[in-house]
């Protein structure tokens, strides 16, 4: 799908709002946004699909500090460079005026309350709509958006604000809704949307392809049932998500992530961004440079480094050549020189398989070529890498053309195993079934009796790297010597990031949670 651009969208509207753009220019500004509608022709219900479309850009928007904040403190990947604040997060040492806290509080409760204007707006046509399913579609679709960034949120936060509609003035009133608050608000909100959406694949949709269906929604009601612990609860809803038959793991796992793997049949969902196969003008893309090599020599000459801000651990490294993992691995992790020198610096780890190599399989070769130190990392993530033999002949931004996965088949069958190995039953797919699944597509043999530490090591495996899932996992059920690592001391207290200090001084309910 062509993302448009929700301004010029909802301003063709006459939907007006207030807008922060930057992240210098929100950091110290309270949630103030206002929704003014003037002169709109509510009988022109065409207009509803652009407001669907706007909804969309606004999720795909994802600012580039928000992922590396929900993701920094996992045993899979170290805060690399110069932003010294992120690096103590991974430290779980937090410091509550660090920009990056204030900055992702403010896009996701921006993003929020205008899917809320949104959904207001689409009311107002559903009147006048010769089938107002469709409305109700839309709406139904908003709300798993305003969910997914609501399970963010008391991800990283614990008790948050739970807005009820786009007037921020209620904001300052809102009580303080606890974690378990949310997150049965969340599996609620879904049991309400599901009904009303495509009864399809994402890939599978016509109108909005690759867009939000029942399945999305099923899939974030098990999220957010997995952190309740609420463990029938997830087994139900991913086992209506397998019994579907509707969905398959892509079965090259180092593609996956690359170009022939967008939207896959392994995708629940997925940020969608585009070059529209034109070599210069209009392009949709994140900021993959963040996560990138800061050195390289790219295969086609001319194609743009990153940061080298997100660094794999040494312990995922280590865990993933004890499990003779291969296409996991270099999928997962860029190898410069100097890191392959390091690992091989462990008598135990001498000899290394051929893949591990600082050239990939697509030749670029990863780090420094003249012997000399890598500054700032020695690993990169092989996740959010794309081959510059992949970008489109005369684009050159790392990354550019690349997706976004967020939800992916195989996190289903591996939250399906989990609860079942926590007590939950099932008759659609046995726990074995479901691990055995995701590792013979990596190439591993089958095992049999699956216990909770093989699910969550399976899970290690496949997400490294991937919305803080390590982290979540380890977090949720306490398991503090494994994020005790690496000079890292993790006790339950860390497991939420303190309130923005900005926040405290306007949201005053804040104050004590």
């Amino acid at each position: 799908m062509k993302a448009l651009n929700i301004v010029k969208k909802l301003t063709a509207l006459s939907l007006a709002m207030v807008l922060a753009t930057g992240c210098d220019d929100k950091l110290n500004d309270p949630l103030e946004q206002r929704v003014l509608v003037e002169d709109t022709d509510y009988t022109k219900t065409e207009n509803m699909a652009q407001l669907i479309t706007g909804a969309y850009e606004l999720l795909y928007a994802l600012q580039w500090e928000t992922f590396p904040l929900l993701s920094v403190r996992g045993d899979d990947v170290n805060a690399a460079g110069d932003q010294f604040p992120l690096t103590e997060t991974d430290f779980f040492r937090y410091d509550r005026s660090f920009w990056m806290y204030n900055s992702t509080w403010l896009n996701f409760y921006d993003d929020i309350i205008k899917f809320h204007a949104t959904m207001e707006e689409i009311e107002k046509y559903k009147e006048f709509a010769a089938n107002p399913a469709t409305a109700d579609q839309y709406i139904a679709e908003i709300r798993v958006m305003r969910a997914f960034e609501l399970f963010q949120l008391a991800r990283l936060w614990g008790n948050i604000l739970l807005p009820t509609s786009s007037q921020t003035d209620g904001l300052y009133t809102t009580p303080v809704s606890s974690f378990e608050e949310v997150m049965t608000h969340i599996s609620e909100e879904m049991d309400a949307a599901i009904p009303l959406l495509p009864n399809v694949r994402p890939n599978q949709r016509t109108d909005i392809k690759g867009g939000i269906t029942r399945y999305t929604a099923l899939a974030v009601k098990a999220m957010a049932n997995l952190e309740l612990k609420n463990y029938q609860a997830v087994a139900d809803a991913t086992g209506a998500i397998i019994s579907s038959n509707a969905f398959e793991l892509y079965p090259d796992f180092y593609e996956l992530f690359k170009i022939p793997g967008k939207l896959s049949n392994e995708s629940l969902l997925e940020f969608q961004y585009s070059d529209f196969g034109q070599s210069s003008g209009e392009a949709e893309y994140y900021l993959h440079a963040f996560f990138g090599p800061n050195n390289w020599t790219p295969a086609v000459a001319g194609s743009s480094g990153g940061w080298g801000f997100w660094e794999p651990t040494m312990k995922y490294i280590k865990f993933m050549l004890d499990r003779n993992e291969t296409v996991r691995l270099e999928t997962s992790v860029l190898f410069t020189r100097e890191g392959i020198q390091r690992i091989q610096e462990d008598p135990n780890y001498a000899n290394l398989p051929a893949f591990v190599s600082n050239t990939t399989r697509d030749g670029d070769v990863i780090g420094r070529t003249d012997n000399q130190p890598n500054p700032r990392a020695i690993f990169s993530s092989g996740k959010h890498y794309l081959p510059s033999n992949q970008l489109t002949p005369g684009r050159t931004r790392y990354g550019e053309n690349k997706n976004f996965l967020v939800i992916r088949y195989a996190e289903i069958l591996l939250m399906h195993a989990e609860a079942l190995v926590n007590g939950a039953t099932s008759t659609v797919m046995s726990a074995d079934d479901a691990v055995n699944e995701v590792r013979n597509r990596a190439g591993l043999p089958d095992i049999s009796g699956v216990t909770l530490n093989e699910v969550l090591n399976e899970k290690f495996a496949e997400f490294g790297m991937e919305w803080g899932i390590r982290f979540y996992d380890l977090a949720r059920y306490e398991r503090t010597s494994e994020l005790t690592h690496d000079g890292r001391t993790y006790t339950p207290a860390a497991r939420f990031i303190p309130y923005p200090l900005a926040q405290l001084d306007l949201l005053t309910q804040l104050n004590g949670n």
